[in-house]
C-alpha cells in the first residue's frame, strides 16, 4: 500500500505530489490527460510562489512582472512589489516544468480516471490503487468533491475567458482594466506575448466582452491572436469542509471564491505544503485548521474585493478609492505577493 494518490496533476496536484516525495512518501498521480494541461488562467505568478517552486526542484522561466496596475476609464495606479518580481508564465510551460520535476523524482503518473472512492479506517482505493491517503486536486468542478458530498452553492456566476496575443509588453506590470463587464487582466507572458483574461457575469464572446474595455482594445489593435479561446466557471465554489475521511481537498477542489485578487497558484503551493505535513505526522484532522490558517488573509480579501465588485454604488469606486489612498493599495498588493 502507498503512502498517497493525488487525483489530478494540475499545479497543485502535481505540487502536493512532488512535495510528498521529497518527504520520503511513497506516491502515484492519477491524471487522464496527457502532456501540458492548459486552462483560462491570469498566467501570473506571485514572487512567493516563484521562490517557493524553486525549493521544490521547480525552476521555471517566463517574463518577470514588477507590480499591478488598477486602470478604469478615469483613473491609473500602480503597486510594485517589494519582495521581488512574479513570473508571467503560460501555463503550460508551468505545467511541463511540474511534469519534469515528476518523471526526475519517478513519480509515476497512471493516465487513468479516478472512478468511485471507496474508504476503510486505514485505506482509501480508487483506479486500483489502494493508498492510506487519498489528496483531491482535480479542479474547480472536482468530481471527487460531488462523490464526497462536502460542496455547496456556487453563489454568483462570474467566468473568465482567456486569450494570447503576438504583441510586445507595454509594461512591467501586470494590468487590470476595470469596466461595468468586468475586470481585463493583462499578462506578460514571454517578450512578444500577452496573456488577456476576461472576469465577468455577462454572456458574449471574448471579442465582444473586449468592447468594454476600450482602452485595452487599442492596445490590441493590429495584434494577432496567438491562442484559441478558453473559459472557465463559474468561478465561485463553496466546499463545507476539505476532509472527508481519508480524503484531502487541495487547490481549486477545496473551495474557490473568485479570481479577483490572482493568488490561485500562490494558495495552492503554501496548502499542499500544509496537505503532506499532516499526513506525514498521520493526522489528517490537523489540515482543515491548517488550509483555512494559510488561506485565511487571501481568502478575506479576495471575499472583500467580491463584496464590492457586486454593489452597483459601491464597484465604480474601488480604482478611484485605490489611486487616492495608494499607499494602502500597494501594501495591500504585496501582503498578497
Amino acid at each position: 500500500m502507498i503512502d498517497l494518490l493525488v487525483a489530478g496533476c494540475g499545479p497543485a496536484g502535481a505540487a502536493t505530489a512532488i512535495r510528498a516525495a521529497l518527504a520520503g512518501l511513497s506516491v502515484v498521480v492519477l491524471e487522464p490527460r496527457t502532456g501540458p494541461i492548459d486552462k483560462a488562467c491570469g498566467e501570473g505568478i506571485a514572487h512567493s510562489a516563484v521562490d517557493y517552486l524553486d525549493r521544490l526542484g521547480v525552476p521555471i522561466t517566463g517574463r518577470p512582472f514588477h507590480g499591478i496596475r488598477y486602470l478604469d476609464a478615469h483613473n491609473c495606479v500602480d503597486a510594485r512589489f517589494t519582495a521581488g518580481p512574479g513570473l508571467g508564465v503560460r501555463r503550460t510551460a508551468l505545467h511541463q516544468a511540474l511534469l519534469d520535476r515528476l518523471a526526475e523524482l519517478n513519480v509515476p503518473i497512471d493516465h487513468t480516471r479516478v472512478g468511485p472512492i471507496t474508504q476503510t479506517d486505514v485505506s482509501v482505493t480508487a483506479a486500483g490503487h489502494t493508498a492510506r491517503y487519498l489528496a483531491a486536486a482535480d479542479g474547480l468542478h472536482s468530481p471527487i468533491r460531488r462523490q464526497l458530498e462536502v460542496g455547496g452553492t456556487t453563489g454568483a456566476a462570474r467566468r473568465g475567458l482567456r486569450q494570447h496575443f503576438h504583441v510586445s509588453p507595454w509594461t512591467d506590470l501586470v494590468e487590470v482594466y476595470w469596466s461595468k463587464l468586468g475586470e481585463a487582466y493583462v499578462t506578460p507572458v514571454a517578450d512578444d506575448l500577452v496573456g488577456v483574461a476576461v472576469l465577468t457575469t455577462a454572456r458574449g464572446t471574448f471579442d465582444s466582452h473586449l468592447e468594454a474595455f476600450p482602452a485595452l482594445q487599442r492596445r490590441l489593435s493590429g495584434a494577432a491572436p496567438a491562442s484559441a479561446v478558453l473559459g472557465a466557471g463559474p468561478l465561485r465554489q463553496h466546499v463545507r469542509r476539505r476532509v472527508s475521511g481519508r480524503v484531502l481537498l487541495v487547490g481549486d477542489a477545496a473551495g474557490y471564491i473568485d479570481a479577483l485578487t490572482g493568488e490561485g497558484i500562490a494558495v495552492a503551493l503554501r496548502t499542499s505544503a500544509e496537505l503532506v505535513d499532516c499526513i506525514a505526522l498521520d493526522r489528517p484532522a490537523q489540515y482543515e485548521a491548517a488550509w483555512r490558517r494559510v488561506s485565511r488573509e487571501c481568502r478575506l480579501l479576495t471575499a472583500s474585493l467580491l463584496w464590492a465588485r457586486n454593489r452597483r454604488l459601491v464597484a465604480p469606486r474601488i480604482v478611484p478609492a485605490a489611486a487616492r489612498l495608494p499607499g494602502v493599495y500597494a501594501h495591500i498588493v504585496n501582503r498578497l505577493s
